[in-house]
């Protein structure tokens, strides 16, 4: 659900703090490496694979017995091993060479499908040709060139096919409002309005219009209709807090003053930074152009972020919730049946949450509480045990018997494994709040609506029992600043213990 449904939700706007200064400092501007490394080991993973059956195939042999061979040298007659690894290592320098020329381990958003498809094809080929060449000139008569010309078919297949997969999986979670990147367009010109109707048109690209930011002295006959204009320079990052942007886009030419003090906080906050070429003449010499779907910019700032830990996190999240469905579903299905003989009432309680950059989801949990829970909890608010924000009652008179014991071992939040499948959770992060909490939130809270949250966390293990919604933020920003694959792991092996501690609420 898109984060205007979420501003929607929790109706009045966010307290008035002063410009949000939590969060990541000053970083070095430079593009995350991690993700074109990823494609450059799974494009050599793809080169020796494809050598690998080719040679079976030709050589109508076994994988065991062409291993022997290739070792002992007598693979091709005899021909020296270190010869045959130095011609596929060559190939695979060449083709990761000529894909990062070609720009191919750029982020998959600015190309479009088929000139994606065109340039992987002119890669595979050119790195190809140049191997023929290559075994001319070294007089490799006894390499078969059935297997070369096998090699260069498997590899432009593959190669194709995983980025075709790969589009089509991003494309997919596009759609349902997952990993898009929120932008603020500053100046309400013709080029800001051309600017926002491509990325509206062309949703593929993945980017989400938030609204338009007014620029000293950009007043014109494009300018934007009224509830569009969301702010000025002045609070132009405020303005990006509250609507999760990841970038801004100047489309209107400002003071170089202006944009050097922007750019500066865009750093601060870990916020990219773009600007229309023809409006900035010298700011950016050195800049690289790159274009969004057909629309030139120049990026100021990129932030750092590690899409290959994150990827990792996310195949990590979908092995553990389906490793822990398949184990546990005998004990689901005595849960479900329990459940339903304990009390009338369905044996699952949807509640829509905030998840990542205020996207509305439903979070699913066993029910634990009577029916009407939701009608009553006015007549409970003032057995509020929590400060602030926060909502708990140790002995709430709505929850049911088997309830009291679902909770005390966090049996009832397991269904949320679902909802790390479809991406909306994570198996660790922050606990997903009700719109009712976010609507109390201060400016600097929103920090933690700033990852997909989890089933556990830092505060479930180390501050569970702790009232104060300060330390319930404080241990969600630690996590997030804090974030790696080893933390998450310790999460869950403490989670694993807190649970059979029976320490839960």
């Amino acid at each position: 659900m898109a984060t205007s449904e979420f501003w929607q939700r929790v109706s009045t706007s966010v307290s008035s703090a002063p410009e949000w200064a939590g969060g990541a400092q000053a970083r070095p501007a430079h593009r995350a490496k991690g993700v074109a490394k990823l494609w450059m080991v799974l494009d050599a993973a793809a080169v020796l694979a494809s050598a690998t059956l080719a040679t079976i195939y030709k050589l109508r042999t076994s994988p065991v017995a062409m291993a022997e061979n290739f070792w002992h040298g007598t693979l091709f007659r005899g021909r020296p091993m270190p010869i045959l690894l130095e011609l596929v290592v060559g190939f695979t320098l060449v083709l990761i060479l000529t894909s990062r020329r070609l720009n191919l381990y750029s982020p998959a958003r600015l190309p479009n499908f088929l000139n994606e498809q065109r340039l992987s094809l002119q890669a595979c080929l050119t790195s190809g040709l140049l191997l023929t060449g290559t075994l001319y000139l070294v007089h490799a008569e006894d390499i078969p060139r059935a297997i070369v010309l096998i090699t260069v078919g498997l590899v432009t297949v593959i190669l194709s096919v995983r980025r075709f997969i790969y589009r089509m999986l991003m494309y997919r979670r596009f759609d349902r409002g997952l990993n898009t990147r929120n932008v603020l367009i500053v100046g309400t010109g013709p080029e800001a309005h051309a600017l926002r109707h491509h990325l509206e048109s062309i949703r593929h690209l993945g980017y989400s219009f938030k609204g338009f930011i007014q620029a000293p002295g950009c007043c014109s006959q494009f300018a934007a209709s009224s509830g569009e204009v969301v702010g000025t320079l002045d609070t132009l990052f405020v303005q990006a807090r509250k609507q999760f942007v990841d970038e801004i886009f100047f489309t209107t030419p400002c003071e170089k003053g202006i944009i050097h003090r922007v750019l500066e906080q865009a750093r601060r906050q870990g916020i990219d930074l773009r600007v229309v070429p023809d409006l900035y003449d010298g700011l950016a010499w050195n800049s690289p152009v790159e274009y969004i779907g057909q629309f030139p910019t120049i990026p100021l700032h990129r932030g750092q972020i590690p899409e290959v830990a994150l990827l990792f996190k996310r195949v990590i999240d979908i092995a553990f919730s389906s490793l822990a469905l398949l184990v546990l579903s005998p004990v689901l299905a005595v849960i479900a049946l329990a459940i339903k003989l304990d009390s009338p009432g369905p044996v699952l309680y949807y509640s829509e949450r905030i998840g990542k950059k205020g996207r509305v989801f439903r979070c699913a949990k066993f029910r634990t509480m009577v029916q009407d829970a939701d009608q009553r909890r006015v007549d409970v608010m003032h057995m509020n045990e929590r400060d602030g924000v926060l909502f708990k009652i140790s002995n709430d008179p709505r929850i049911t018997r088997l309830g009291r014991f679902l909770r005390k071992y966090s049996f009832d939040e397991l269904p949320q494994f679902l909802n790390v499948l479809r991406g909306d959770m994570s198996v660790v992060g922050p606990r997903p709040p009700l719109a009712s909490e976010v609507r109390e939130y201060k400016l600097s809270h929103l920090r933690r609506l700033d990852v997909t949250p989890g089933v556990t966390g830092l505060w479930q293990v180390q501050g569970r029992q702790d009232p104060s919604f300060d330390s319930y933020i404080s241990l969600d920003v630690t996590y997030i600043e804090n974030w790696s694959l080893w933390l998450d792991l310790k999460i869950i092996l403490r989670t694993i213990a807190v649970v059979f501690a029976g320490t839960g609420s």
